[in-house]
């Protein structure tokens, strides 16, 4: 009976939902912590955290509470009226990442938008660029949403395939390269928008000091450095921000994902009094953006990041499992990058595709996702434990265990 209902979920979503999502076969129904559990009760160790949105793991105790008093007391009135939870919430925001201004919005990628917008304006109104010739360097691999205007300046073929026309205004470069940064900036350039480290592009990590080149030429040729911490930021890296490895501070920053506790959609665009005064009302909104809602459960986020406590877990487990992986020495893995719980695992497609790997993984109690084909990400809520971790490295050492080698050319059995 429980297979029956749980392939009736499947099929109802195949039927009536846009196929624009290719889910793992498993039919989720309840969370808590790392673990998550299906329709039929099969437990599995979470190691995706939607994409960083689940930071606190499921059911978050504080969240929740967060979220239900506010619930029952105000949630949603526009931003056309003030409330008691908004300002405290950017107060907290703005503090802890040193920056002077906040724009709340919901998605990651309307923060980008926004920030887009505020780049622009800041070129013609502050910068004195002419009227329409404002551009933005971008990196080749990026991700950064799913609009138009974000996939226009994407280079993933699929992402732009039949969207067109773009708006342009995009030069994108090679990403962790600074001289190319420098070489593509022109007097009309207005930012750089860059991902400390680019995660849905296969979890790349730049070389080492890259992102302090880049805030020095940035500083030099007046150009806004935007950094896109969407996925990366709150702790995830092991640090509250991925560019204070570097001791970088951008003159944009972009949050979303974990702001909104795994609960709601909640994000922001942060940046120096110079570049947000450039809005008016009127130039820009959003009718759930700054929520009364979303504000309580964001400000209940930021004061579980407050003491440092779940990004230093970040970092030492994410080293653990790094490690973990790398021993296990089997040949088709290419690589294993990463920094803090958000890792790469590189995979040979003669050996296994990472959409297989996957499957099997989940065959082992896992879950986690494909990107790019080849690289199985793996990004556990900051909550996880060291016993969790090394749960996790047996299952992933016994699908390899499983994988048959394949036999190189020209030899015979």
């Amino acid at each position: 009976m429980n297979a029956r209902i749980g392939n009736l979920h499947i099929a109802l979503e195949q039927r009536y939902c846009a196929h624009n999502y290719a889910p793992l076969p498993v039919v989720l129904s309840r969370g808590h912590g790392v673990w998550l559990w299906d329709d039929q009760g099969h437990r599995y160790m979470d190691m995706m955290s939607a994409y960083s949105a689940v930071s606190f793991g499921h059911a978050n105790v504080a969240l929740v509470e967060a979220l239900t008093q506010q619930a029952q007391r105000l949630s949603v009135t526009s931003r056309a009226f003030y409330s008691d939870r908004l300002g405290l919430f950017l107060q907290r925001l703005c503090e802890m990442t040193a920056m002077e201004r906040a724009l709340p919005m919901n998605s990651g990628a309307e923060a980008v938008e926004t920030a887009i917008k505020a780049a622009r304006k800041w070129a013609y109104k502050r910068k004195g660029v002419a009227d329409g010739r404002a551009r933005i360097v971008v990196c080749r691999g990026n991700f950064a949403g799913r609009t138009t205007t974000i996939v226009g300046f994407s280079s993933e073929a699929q992402y732009r395939d039949g969207f067109g026309p773009f708006d342009g205004g995009f030069d994108s470069v090679p990403f962790g390269d600074a001289a190319a940064l420098e070489a593509a900036i022109t007097p009309d350039t207005a930012a750089f928008l860059v991902e400390p480290i680019q995660g849905e592009g296969g979890i790349i990590v730049p070389p080492e000091g890259y992102l302090r080149q880049c805030r020095e030429i940035c500083t030099r040729h007046r150009v806004l450095m935007i950094c896109d911490e969407v996925q990366t930021g709150l702790g995830r890296t092991g640090r509250l921000l991925a560019c204070d490895h570097e001791g970088v501070r951008p003159d944009g920053l972009v949050l979303g994902k974990a702001l909104g506790g795994g609960l709601l959609a909640v994000s922001a665009f942060l940046a120096s009094s110079e570049v947000m005064d450039v809005f008016s009302p009127g130039d820009h909104g959003s009718t759930f953006g700054g929520n009364a809602l979303a504000a309580a459960v964001g400000f209940k986020a930021l004061e579980l990041l407050q003491d440092g406590a779940l990004a230093a877990n970040a970092e030492r487990l994410g080293k653990r499992l790094r490690e973990g992986l790398r021993a296990i020495g089997h040949p088709a893995i290419r690589e294993v990058r990463g920094k803090g719980l958000l890792i790469g695992m590189d995979l040979d497609p003669h050996v296994i595709g990472a959409r297989a790997f996957c499957e099997r993984l989940m065959a082992h109690g896992i879950l986690s996702k494909e990107t790019h084909e080849t690289v199985v990400r793996f990004a556990p809520p900051l909550v996880i434990d060291d016993e969790q971790i090394d749960t996790a490295l047996r299952a992933i050492g016994e699908v390899f265990h499983e994988i048959p080698l394949v036999q190189p050319q020209g030899e015979s059995t």
